[in-house]
């Protein structure tokens, strides 16, 4: 089962769009560092994310290292958001983010990244139906805080809303 490390923020929309569940019906295992968890998660629904699968790993020594690296490299990332970076990095994992900046180093060092569109697609291909899909990505988009980018975003709800309303086919 391939390994996926999330940030924060997808964990964050995930919620905000009711689709918690769904991600954890997925063929991946969704892992977060230690460090992320105790500071960001814990005390916000951190329970319930452990309850539905969520995995929480300890870095080594010389991963700390890493992702303090990271940091000296980008100092405006978060400590929690270079962990979940050392991570993947050390466990061949693919990161999940929304942040721009962190993606950026991670493609820089080698790691694999997708955001929170991409966990729909691959939502919509496992047969999450499109219905819930169109409804959370909705209440996503709605936030204030949203980030995504609207064109994929409308492109995603336009064929969400294709395939609930039976004219076309995932």
């Amino acid at each position: 089962m391939d390994l996926l490390v999330s940030d924060t923020s997808v964990l964050v929309d995930l919620e905000r769009g009711n689709l918690l569940n769904e991600a954890f019906r997925l063929p991946y295992r969704l892992v977060v560092p230690d460090l992320l968890y105790e500071r960001e998660l814990r005390n916000h629904g951190g329970d319930e994310l452990l309850a539905l699968g969520l995995e929480v790993a300890e870095l080594t020594a010389v991963q700390v290292e890493n992702a303090h690296s990271c940091r000296r490299e980008r100092p405006a990332l978060s400590l929690p958001d270079v962990f979940a970076l050392a991570l993947a990095r050390a466990r061949e994992g693919t990161l999940l983010t929304g942040d721009s900046r962190l993606r950026s180093l991670a493609t820089q060092k080698g790691v694999l990244c997708r955001g929170l569109l991409w966990l729909l697609d691959e939502m919509l291909l496992n047969g999450i139906s499109a219905e819930s899909l169109h409804t959370g990505l909705q209440m996503i988009e709605m936030h204030p805080r949203c980030r995504l980018p609207k064109r994929e975003v409308n492109a995603r709800l336009a064929r969400y809303a294709a395939v609930t309303d039976g004219s076309d086919s995932i």
